[in-house]
């Protein structure tokens, strides 16, 4: 027979039965929001080109790498993050560190003409079409 339990009810009680608070003391804060455990993109296309808008904020451009490989365009972010707290008579500190990364394929693109920018947690990338697809590989700048 089928569990006939209502969507919300079922997320009350895993909150109930997993107490979210203390997995996030234990799973390090905010970092798995700040990182999403997965990257957000929005794509366009026009006649000319794929346009992919990635979100990943609280991320510094030097920690992101967009690399274009066999028709595979692949984002990926690396963070550290230092975390010191005082509290009465002791100190701790934390570092934390993760990584995300996503992958598209798309054929049939001028992987020489691949642009890419990141302002305001944004990551825009730019991927104009051509007729026959190339093997080559290379990495992107971000500007």
């Amino acid at each position: 027979m089928f569990d006939l339990t209502p969507f919300r009810k079922r997320k009350e009680l895993a909150e109930t039965l997993f107490n979210t608070e203390l997995f996030k003391d234990i799973l390090g804060g905010d970092l798995l929001n700040e990182l999403g455990m997965n990257i957000r993109a929005d794509i366009k296309e026009n006649d000319n080109e794929y346009i992919v808008e990635a979100e990943l904020p609280g991320i510094n451009k030097e920690e992101i790498v967009v690399e274009f490989k066999e028709d595979v365009l692949t984002i990926s972010a690396q963070k550290q993050k230092d975390l010191d707290e005082e509290k009465e008579n002791f100190v701790r500190r934390e570092r934390r560190r993760g990584k995300v990364s996503r992958s598209f394929y798309v054929q049939n693109i001028h992987s020489e003409g691949i642009t890419a920018d990141y302002k305001d947690g944004v990551l825009k990338i730019v991927l104009p079409k051509i007729q026959d697809s190339g093997t080559d590989a290379h990495r992107i700048e971000i500007k």
